[in-house]
């Protein structure tokens, strides 16, 4: 008889470390049916009131919406945090994957009995007798329980049955005479991802799955107010969020890799990616525009992951909002360009100075900021050098933050990075101070700032 007492309920949340894996907590007195419902789609019981569905082919957002459903058809209710739901309703690229002849769905067929396969070996119902590598992935022959033996070809959810036999004599006769010296007994070592899946399963606990949705914030250190390009790197995950969630027009997809997002605009001639994974002075926002769909790339650009959001975001709103396909290039570097993109520096009287092929525009005062413009790189069109480097931190070869763009990168969109250099202001952490005179000197530039009032805000209003 199906379980459908009220007090029946599963809580469906991200796991709190794995990226892609779905804790689903119940409660009630009786869950047999709701737990009947959650093992048909993979789920596994980590304890009497916890499950996890944790896959090798990281489509278990699209696997808990489907069991959402049929506990919803046994009417039992279900909860599913934003973070879950944001998941469920982005649609996935698979841009690598080597069968391009399949579309969407014949993939997840192929991904689903690739994870068969992975759950038989871990359960014991498969044998691995041995394996080896083809000089291109790894094959292994096995045994199922009292059933046929196989060959398997690939990994993780690419892992086919390649062939059957009727004994694991043959079997493995069979795969000893293809692969020869390359064959090595027993299983192969796990891949990263089957590593990351058993850690899944290993970390959770009862106790963990209820801290996941609405766990208490950590107390935020105290802040001081500072020019833009001396703030902290800030949420550039919810910076992307955010875009994605005003601009209608773009559309966002994630790649089989986890740590990748990619955005396109509607037309096709803007695309976006997103590292989710790069810190520090890595790539984590990459920006390209084509004249069409098909042409060559028009422009280029790229910030690293501890480049201030505001910088960013002057970026998203210039890609947003202006030409980003408009005339104002700069392919033989013409004054008039360079001096309208660079006219909100001017007016704030930035220190501007001329050394060879590269034209500098340097924050007053101690702050170590500024903006560069190569002669040189903006005559290479094909060339990878950049033609502007917005950075801060140090110095232009080698700045704690980076913001670079190609040749044929329009004015309007240089001149709005340059207004928020300027004008913005940001936070970043108060650094304890220490005693002696020098420090506090140093320290004393950030002091003014902080002790503007709050509605002061230079630069743009976001």
């Amino acid at each position: 008889m199906p379980d459908t007492a009220p007090d029946a309920h599963v809580h469906l949340a991200l796991h709190p470390q794995h990226p892609s894996a779905v804790v689903a907590t119940l409660t009630g007195t009786t869950l047999h049916t709701a737990r009947a419902a959650l093992a048909s789609e993979g789920f596994r019981p980590v304890s009497d009131d916890t499950m996890l569905l944790v896959r090798i082919d990281h489509e278990e957002p699209y696997y808990a919406n489907i069991t959402a459903n049929l506990l919803c058809d046994v009417s039992i209710p279900v909860d599913i945090t934003d973070q879950l739901q944001e998941e469920i309703d982005t649609e996935w690229t698979w841009a690598n994957h080597p069968m391009t002849w399949l579309d969407r769905d014949e993939i997840r067929l192929v991904s689903a009995e690739a994870q068969k396969i992975h759950d038989d070996i871990a359960s014991g119902f498969l044998t691995i007798h041995q394996h080896a590598h083809d000089g291109h992935t790894t094959v292994a022959v096995g045994t199922y329980r009292h059933a046929d033996s196989v060959h398997l070809h690939g990994e993780n959810h690419l892992r086919v049955v390649s062939g059957s036999y009727d004994t694991p004599g043959e079997a493995i006769a069979d795969f000893e005479r293809l692969y020869g010296d390359a064959v090595r007994t027993g299983p192969a070592p796990a891949t990263d991802t089957e590593r990351q899946a058993a850690q899944a399963l290993a970390v959770l606990s009862a106790a963990t799955a209820t801290r996941i949705a609405g766990a208490p914030m950590e107390p935020q250190a105290p802040a001081e107010w500072v020019p833009v390009y001396a703030a902290a790197p800030g949420d550039h995950e919810a910076l992307l969020d955010k875009f994605l969630e005003e601009q209608g027009e773009w559309e966002k997809y994630r790649t089989w890799e986890d740590s990748t997002t990619v955005a396109n605009h509607e037309s096709l001639t803007l695309r976006m990616i997103f590292d989710h994974d790069a810190e520090g002075r890595e790539t984590k926002w990459t920006f390209a525009a084509y004249e069409t769909p098909v042409s060559d790339r028009l422009w280029h650009g790229t910030a690293n992951a501890s480049t201030p959001t505001a910088i960013v975001s002057a970026l998203l709103d210039a890609v947003a909002t202006e030409n980003a396909w408009n005339s104002g290039l700069f392919p033989t570097a013409p004054e008039t360009a360079i001096a309208e993109a660079t006219s909100p520096l001017t007016d704030a009287k930035w220190r501007h100075t001329i050394d060879g092929r590269y034209i500098t525009w340097e924050a007053p005062g101690p702050q170590e900021a500024g903006i560069q413009f190569d002669a040189f790189a903006a005559q290479k069109t094909g060339s990878s050098l950049p033609t502007w480097t917005i950075w801060g931190g140090h110095t232009v070869h080698q700045p704690a933050w980076a913001l670079q763009l190609s040749a044929n990168t329009p004015a309007t969109l240089v001149q709005h990075i340059a207004f928020e250099m300027a004008e913005g202001q940001g936070t970043r952490p108060v650094q304890p101070a220490a005693d002696g005179p020098a420090l506090r000197s140093a320290q004393a530039p950030a002091t003014v700032a902080a002790s503007l009032p709050v509605e002061y805000r230079p630069g743009r209003n976001r």
